[in-house]
């Protein structure tokens, strides 16, 4: 399938060829159609499935068939995204795909001055993404007001319950216009979220695309079992490996990030950190040099990387395992992206063991155990192997649900993310 079978208009056609694009993703295959006919949609894909171009596309052509008379834009559709980094990316994809249609788009969030963002709105704009936050901020403000919206996203709705939005979400969706169009997407389902879509969508077109296992599958693991305090000179001990091109590095909390990157930098290794406390300019900063290639290393917290839109990250490492398996999925999920394969490490010391094991459960694999590597905790596999059989010999990856074996070869940078299947 190409992209004018789903009969999208000549100037969206033309901003998708001018990215080099050819071929719908899964996801923009199955989703667009039912978008352009105007159906609510709830979508369970992950960042990297080439989501937001699902929707971009749709959406932009919706509003160029029913064009606004007058002056000034008015605000038609309302985007609402979980962190600053994503609605950045959002903004950016509907300003690139619509690029020759004349619509506008402007994105707000927290962390730096209104004013900016208050005369952007003022000025008019056709598509609104925006952070819960700063959009009610505003709103209260009398600056925005959503009476005249047509079309509703909700993206990453079970990161938005992750950091304690949910109940912005729903003050925001209490002042949208009842007849709407409303389309919500979510990596995963959890009840809170499934009840929030069986309250605001109208017989609903399910699109699901990429189920965990299936990305996990693609992805090269490996665990180390090492002390906690040898777990900094692991790291720098797997970062003499030059194949490590582009690597994020999860940190449990903002703390351990920040004082993992002093380490790194007392051994001469470049790294940045990125979390929730840092200023928006130091965010985008970092993530700028990481992207270019001036930072080897990015060290993050689950909420700031949630929705990084980064080519070519060759290798995760998961420093400290979370304790929500989801958030495993989610973590490696940045070094396998649209199709691509990847490489995830995952450090485990005692403490981390029992949830490793809920990791296992929920990904229906048996990560395998890396034993050759200088800083192995002393009781490297046998009270692992005596709860979960023995784990399969070294660099023999993981075995599928439907028992076939699969073997992977350890190459690093088998193509970055990308949020379209290139021909040619």
């Amino acid at each position: 399938m190409q992209f004018q079978d789903l009969k999208l208009i000549e100037p969206l056609l033309r901003a998708v060829r001018a990215e080099g694009y050819d071929t719908p993703t899964p996801i923009q295959a199955q989703a667009i159609p039912h978008v352009l006919a105007g159906k609510d949609i709830v979508g369970c894909a992950q960042t990297g499935t080439g989501k937001t171009a699902a929707f971009a596309l749709p959406i932009l052509q919706r509003l160029v068939a029913a064009p606004r008379s007058g002056g000034r834009p008015v605000m038609r559709v309302l985007v609402l995204s979980p962190t600053r980094e994503l609605a950045t990316q959002i903004n950016d994809s509907f300003n690139t795909y619509g690029r020759h249609t004349g619509l506008k788009s402007i994105v707000i969030f927290g962390g730096v001055g209104q004013q900016p963002q208050v005369q952007a709105v003022q000025r008019g704009t056709d598509i609104l993404v925006a952070t819960p936050g700063r959009l009610l901020d505003l709103m209260q403000q009398g600056y925005i007001r959503l009476n005249t919206i047509e079309i509703f996203v909700l993206d990453e709705a079970d990161r938005m319950l992750d950091m304690g939005f949910i109940h912005d979400v729903r003050r925001v969706i209490n002042a949208l216009p009842s007849k709407r169009q409303t389309l919500l997407f979510s990596a995963t389902m959890p009840q809170d979220i499934q009840d929030l879509a069986n309250r605001i969508l109208i017989n609903p077109v399910r699109v699901e695309v990429t189920p965990q296992a299936t990305t996990v599958e693609k992805i090269v693991q490996s665990v180390f079992f090492v002390e906690k305090k040898d777990k900094r000179a692991l790291l720098e001990h797997l970062l003499r490996d030059q194949a490590i091109r582009r690597v994020l590095v999860f940190t449990r909390t903002k703390h351990g990030a920040n004082k993992l990157v002093q380490q790194l930098d007392q051994s001469a290794i470049q790294a940045e950190a990125i979390h929730g406390n840092k200023s928006q300019s130091a965010r985008e900063r970092a993530l700028a040099n990481f992207k270019s290639g001036k930072t080897r290393v990015l060290v993050a917290t689950d909420i700031a990387a949630r929705g990084l839109d980064v080519e070519d990250v060759t290798h995760v490492i998961n420093y400290d395992l979370p304790n929500e398996p989801e958030s495993y999925v989610h973590r490696i999920g940045r070094t396998a992206r649209a199709g691509a394969e990847g490489i995830a490490y995952s450090f485990v010391d005692t403490e981390e063991r029992k949830y490793l094991q809920d990791i296992e459960k929920l990904i229906r694999l048996r990560v395998p155990v890396e034993t050759d590597h200088p800083h192995a905790a002393p009781l490297n596999t046998s009270a692992y192997a005596a709860k979960h059989h023995a784990p399969p010999p070294k660099n023999e990856h993981s075995r599928p649900p439907d028992g076939n074996s699969r073997r992977r070869s350890r190459r690093p940078g088998q193509g970055g993310e990308r949020r379209f299947n290139r021909q040619g």
